[in-house]
């Protein structure tokens, strides 16, 4: 290829991104004020319950959420869980879902509509060890489910009732372990989460440093490695959560063990990941220890949220529409220690963060025109928490 060329393709390649950026910008404004009239109904925290984690959770509680206060009513607590550590509902929100950390089961559970109230149905094995993240595939019928620990994808159906049966699938996940050595002792997939197509799923891989890329064939079932199968992180990295642009072809993750954000160009047609930029996750002032937890593009796609464990800061970064890249516009404290998991409720105008070792969630305004955060005056009291999962209206 000549150089005129590479310069033919780069001007085509900038013009592409210029329109989208054009079109982002349309859309941003168009998403504030459709996310204005979407409110959560119902709030569901997961929590943490063991000794062994020096856990102070009871179970899974649920709240309703105040439409016009925001303000959260404690309505029942599910209790007699092992570390209910991850939810997830099935996309009618019909039914929730919680992987038990640390252990091998997921567990499926009735939603009464009116009093957000929870019902047992049953449990299944995951077939591996220490599940951490769900997510219920495009035709909803099925669960996939990373196993941290025993380094692999399982898939179980979902039964009309919303109950489980028997595991149909589980992937193990290739690569050696990185240099880390208490942390990187072999494939560990953190997250599995579907691109806004719902065309691909992207499962970081914090053991070895690898971002996966898969399909699932809801009609056979099964998982397959889309070509080339992953993008390579840094040495060390530990890449830990993604979250796709809304609009632009982009996804944002997270690399826990080196405390950093990293941007890259995300190919919808055939899932590949190219990392194009990496940031700390961290102000420079900041020379502690400090491990990054959760990421978060915000609906409107002009802002990325990263929490980070040790600095106990929220770090917000603006994105430029044009190129996906990230830009520090500021770090807030999360008000607590361990902020294990954050996310953004379906109004798009609050973030709710979970401290888990001050067991508290903090809700924070996000300011519209910079993305900054500044406290709601709201704290719940809960032991433990690790995530929140929002009925919406």
């Amino acid at each position: 290829m000549d150089t005129i060329d590479v310069e033919r393709r780069n001007i085509l390649r900038g013009a592409l991104l210029m329109t989208a950026a054009s079109m982002a910008t349309s859309l941003a404004t168009a998403a504030r004020a459709a996310n204005a009239a979407r409110f959560a109904r119902f709030a569901y925290t997961g929590c943490r319950t063991t000794k062994e984690r020096g856990a102070r959770g009871k179970g899974i509680n649920v709240y309703r959420v105040d439409p016009a206060t925001g303000a959260w009513t404690h309505v029942q607590l599910v209790d007699n869980l092992v570390n209910p550590s991850f939810l997830a509902f099935d996309r009618e929100q019909r039914f929730l879902y919680a992987v038990h950390g640390d252990f091998s089961e997921i567990s499926s559970f009735r939603v009464d509509r009116d009093n957000g109230s929870l019902s047992l149905i049953n449990q299944q094995s995951t077939g591996g060890r220490n599940p951490v993240h769900l997510v219920a595939d495009q035709s909803n019928r099925f669960m996939i489910i990373a196993n941290y620990a025993s380094a692999s994808l399982a898939v179980l159906p979902i039964r009309q009732d919303g109950g489980l049966d028997p595991l149909v699938q589980l992937l193990q996940l290739p690569g050696n372990g990185g240099p880390h050595k208490v942390e990187q002792t072999g494939p560990h997939p953190h997250h599995v989460v579907y691109d806004p197509a719902g065309r691909f799923l992207v499962v970081p891989d914090k053991g070895v440093d690898r971002v996966f890329t898969l399909e699932f064939d809801a009609t056979k079932p099964f998982l397959t490695f889309a070509e080339p199968g992953f993008a390579a992180t840094r040495p060390g990295a530990g890449p830990r959560h993604a979250s796709h642009h809304p609009n632009l072809p982009f996804v944002y993750v997270n690399y826990e063990l080196e405390s950093s954000l990293s941007v890259n160009r995300y190919d919808r047609a055939t899932g590949s990941i190219t990392p194009i930029q990496i940031v700390p996750s961290t102000p420079d002032s900041f020379v502690g220890a400090n491990t990054s937890a959760e990421v978060e593009v915000d609906p409107t796609g002009r802002f990325v949220y990263v929490s980070n464990r040790g600095s106990d800061l929220i770090g917000v970064f603006s994105i430029d529409l044009a190129s996906g890249r990230v830009t520090p516009a500021g770090w807030t404290s999360s008000a607590g220690r361990g902020p294990r998991f954050m996310t953004i409720d379906p109004c798009g105008t609050l973030l709710h963060v979970a401290n888990e070792l001050t067991d508290t969630i903090v809700t924070f305004n996000i300011d519209p025109e910079t993305g900054a955060l500044s406290p709601a005056g709201r704290v719940i009291e809960t032991g433990s928490p690790t995530c929140i999962a929002f009925a919406r209206a």
